[in-house]
C-alpha cells in the first residue's frame, strides 16, 4: 500500500446505532423499508430485521470506543444519521440537540482514545420526511438544499 495509506474500520449509523425512536430521532427511509418503528417491512425483505436496536451503539458508544482502542484501532469512519440531527430532514423542522450531542460525545471519546474520526454525512438513510409521495427524495432537486443545510451544521 502507498505511503500514507490509512487503515481503519467503518460503520453506518443505521447498522449499529439503534435508539431508533429515542431522544428525538426521526424516522429514516431505512426504518420504513425494514419495518422499524411502527411500519411494516417492505415485501422484498427476506428477513424481518431492522435497526431499532441494532448493536445498540447509541447506548454503548463509550464501551465500543474502548474496544476499538483495545484492538489497536487508530482510525474510525462512521456515518451521522441525518434524521438524528434533523428529525424532519430540514432546519425548519428543528435541530435535535440530543442527536448533535451524541455525535459530539462520540468524536470527543474517539479523540480521548487517540482514534481519528472520519465522518460520512450520508450513508443512505434519508429522513423519511424527505421521501414522500409529494417529495420523492433524491429524485427531487429540492432535497439538495436540505442536504446543504444539514451538512452546514
Amino acid at each position: 500500500f502507498p505511503k500514507g495509506f490509512v487503515w481503519g474500520v467503518g460503520t453506518a449509523a443505521y447498522q449499529i446505532e439503534g435508539g431508533a425512536r429515542l431522544d428525538g430521532r426521526g424516522p429514516s427511509i431505512w426504518d420504513t423499508f425494514s419495518g422499524g418503528g411502527d411500519s411494516e417491512p417492505d415485501e422484498h425483505m427476506q428477513t424481518k430485521d431492522n435497526g431499532d436496536v441494532a448493536c445498540d451503539h447509541y447506548h454503548r458508544m463509550r464501551e465500543d470506543v474502548k474496544l476499538m482502542k483495545d484492538l489497536g484501532l487508530r482510525h474510525y469512519r462512521f456515518s451521522i444519521s441525518w434524521s438524528r440531527i434533523l428529525p424532519n430532514g430540514t432546519l425548519a423542522g428543528g435541530i435535535n440537540e440530543k442527536g448533535v450531542n451524541f455525535y459530539h460525545d462520540l468524536i470527543n471519546t474517539l479523540h480521548e482514545h487517540d482514534i481519528e474520526p472520519y465522518v460520512t454525512l450520508y450513508h443512505w438513510d434519508l429522513p423519511q420526511a424527505l421521501q414522500t409521495r409529494l417529495l420523492p427524495g433524491w429524485l427531487d432537486k429540492a432535497v439538495i438544499s436540505h442536504f446543504v443545510e444539514y451538512a452546514s451544521l
